[in-house]
Parts: structure tokens; C-alpha cells; sequence
């Protein structure tokens, strides 16, 4: 594991404030997103009001957060969270997710989650991997905005395919009851945190249950949708 670095991730310049990750440069000078669908976060023309997509279909959950298209620097520092036990990164990534879940919350008026889940990995998974990436950005950022994060909220039942080796199609029955409701989730407004948005076949089908389970709003944050 990573010590907490002194110099910022992405040019390397020492930081005044080492627990930022990132200089204020580097961070004015990430690419934005063009406009896109707040509910499916999607490129579109009006980034105020849901596209024809999401008029035809709606996804499961009511919003979308990302910090970035999969294009670097974000997604170089996604890989190395993921696969590089970069664990140091956690807070880094979870401010940029709070930055734009504040300005997107100040653009729509979107109220507070009351409370964090993250997608969880399989056990074996995790056990080979050592840590799931996601528990320790859900945590700060539980803590930054003041609501609860659960950590068993959701339990993977079943080992299924990697994703990213599957069509759309094959996505949904992939993880198809692959997902359970730990904790009583009745009448909360809940964030699903989880890395990479692609088809959103995994944040669809945690919607859906925790929607299922009585909860009272699912967004989804990401710290990259694939555009």
C-alpha cells in the first residue's frame, strides 16, 4: 500500500495542503464533460432536463454525477485505485467527486443523500484484491456531506463475469439477481457510489432493488461515465 503523498498525482509539484492529491492547476485543468442528461449523464443538448433516451426508458435512478468522460488523467488514476493498490488515492478521488457533486448540486438544487451505499465486490474478489476501491471514497465522502455510509448495505451473492468483456445485453443477465439489500432502505434518498458508469447495467440493477426495497430516490455517483 501507498503512503498519503506530499506531491500532487497528476504534475508532480509539491502540495501545500498534501491531503488535496491534486494541485489547483491540475484540477482547473482536468477536461470538462460536454453537456450532458442529468438523469443518464449522457451527452445531450439540454444538461437541464431529461434526453429523449431517458423520456422513452428512465434508468432506475433519478440522477447521474460523474467527474469525467474514461479519458485520462481521471481514468489513469482510476486504473491505479483499482489495480494498482494505489489506495492513497481514495481521498483524492472522493474530493473530486465531492467538487462535482457540490457544483451539481448548486446547478439542479439536488437535496443531500441520507445515506451512501458502494458497489460491492464478490468476496472472493475482494479477498484477492485486498480491499474493494470503493469502501474508503464512500466513507469520506459520508462524511463530507454529513449522511451515512453502510458498509454491508449491499452483498454481492453470486461471483459473475467481468463486465467490461461483455456486450450490453450480456451486461443485464449477467448481474441479473446478482445483488442484495442488506439494512432497511424504506424512504431514504440514497447515492450509489461506484467507479466506472459504462452501460450502467450494474447501477441499473442495483436501482432497481434498492427502489424494490422502498427506497425513496437512487443517484448514481460515479468518477467516470463512459461517453
Amino acid at each position: 500500500m501507498l503512503s498519503i503523498p506530499t506531491a500532487c498525482w497528476l504534475c508532480q509539484m509539491p502540495l501545500t495542503l498534501s491531503h488535496h492529491g491534486c494541485c489547483s492547476l491540475c484540477l482547473r485543468s482536468l477536461p470538462a464533460l460536454p453537456p450532458c442528461c442529468p438523469r443518464c449523464g449522457l451527452p445531450s443538448l439540454h444538461s437541464r432536463q431529461a434526453c429523449g433516451r431517458c423520456l422513452a426508458r428512465p434508468p432506475a435512478w433519478s440522477r447521474l454525477i460523474a467527474v469525467s468522460d474514461w479519458r485520462p488523467p481521471v481514468s489513469d488514476l482510476v486504473k491505479k485505485l483499482k489495480f494498482h493498490q494505489a489506495t492513497a488515492l481514495s481521498r483524492t478521488l472522493a474530493r473530486l467527486l465531492l467538487l462535482s457533486w457540490l457544483a451539481a448540486r448548486r446547478q439542479h438544487g439536488l437535496r443531500n443523500p441520507d445515506l451512501l451505499l458502494s458497489v460491492p465486490l464478490h468476496k472472493m474478489r475482494a479477498w484477492r484484491r485486498g480491499y474493494n476501491q470503493l469502501s474508503d471514497i464512500a466513507r469520506y465522502l459520508a462524511r463530507w456531506c454529513g449522511c451515512r455510509y453502510a458498509a454491508g448495505g449491499l452483498t454481492r451473492t453470486r461471483k459473475t463475469r467481468i463486465q467490461r468483456s461483455l456486450r450490453a445485453s450480456a451486461r443485464r443477465r449477467n448481474l441479473r439477481g446478482a445483488f442484495r439489500v442488506e439494512i432497511a432502505v424504506k424512504g431514504q434518498h440514497i447515492a450509489l457510489v461506484d467507479d466506472v458508469v459504462t452501460t450502467g447495467s450494474t447501477v441499473e440493477e442495483i436501482s432497481g432493488i434498492l427502489l424494490a426495497a422502498g427506497a425513496a430516490s437512487v443517484q448514481v455517483w460515479c468518477l467516470c461515465r463512459t461517453l
